[in-house]
């Protein structure tokens, strides 16, 4: 192995895809390995938590969670603070954007009428709930400020998703009514790397 490989499932989603952005936005020449579903027993074999994304360094173990793959990938390429309380609001902001992934994530897998029902309550109170919280604690245009990090690339991940309609009971306008979450989200989306990153990829 000569350079970084990232490996993540063959889509341009979730965790995995935020790792991809950061490092894209760092300028890292990197291994962007895409399995398929067919692949994934194998490929689950070889992480060490049974999951991806995972992040391989030359001369170094696997890593694994996208948290501590963002974090690592920020603070190597100044994408991540270096003043030690901001870094840990970063990654506060990191670990309740988990909290919600893992609600909805939950229900992925739920047949059609407990979906309904739990996506429903989701959608009445948890999910703004959660909306309300992170948009107190963002500076804007980004997060911190004025200065694109890994937390925004995670924080645009999800909003992207909510905001897509492919969620079934939750409406696509529930992030609408906030408009500090929409900015982080618009301004990862109309910065020239990221933007590139998509037009790459079409």
């Amino acid at each position: 192995m000569t350079k970084p490989k990232l490996t993540y499932f063959d889509a341009p989603a979730s965790r995995g895809e935020e790792c991809r952005l950061a490092l894209h936005l760092a300028g890292v020449d990197f291994e962007d390995v895409r399995v398929k579903r067919p692949e994934w027993p194998a490929a689950k074999a070889a992480t060490p938590f049974g999951s991806v994304p995972t992040y391989e360094v030359p001369g170094k173990p696997v890593l694994a969670q996208s948290n501590a793959i963002l974090v690592y990938v920020g603070r190597q390429n100044g994408l991540h603070p270096k003043d030690d309380f901001e870094a840990a609001r970063h990654e506060m902001m990191m670990g309740h954007v988990e909290d919600l992934r893992a609600a909805i994530g939950a229900t992925l897998r739920m047949g059609d009428e407990e979906k309904k029902r739990v996506r429903e309550a989701l959608a009445e109170t948890t999910i703004p709930a959660w909306c309300a919280n992170a948009e107190k604690q963002i500076a804007g245009p980004f997060f911190g400020g004025s200065k694109i990090q890994v937390a925004d690339l995670k924080l645009f991940m999800m909003v992207k998703w909510l905001a897509s309609g492919v969620l079934d009971h939750i409406p696509a306008t529930i992030v609408a009514g906030h408009p500090k979450l929409v900015g982080v989200h618009d301004a990862v989306r109309d910065h020239a790397a990221i933007q590139a990153w998509y037009a790459k990829q079409r």
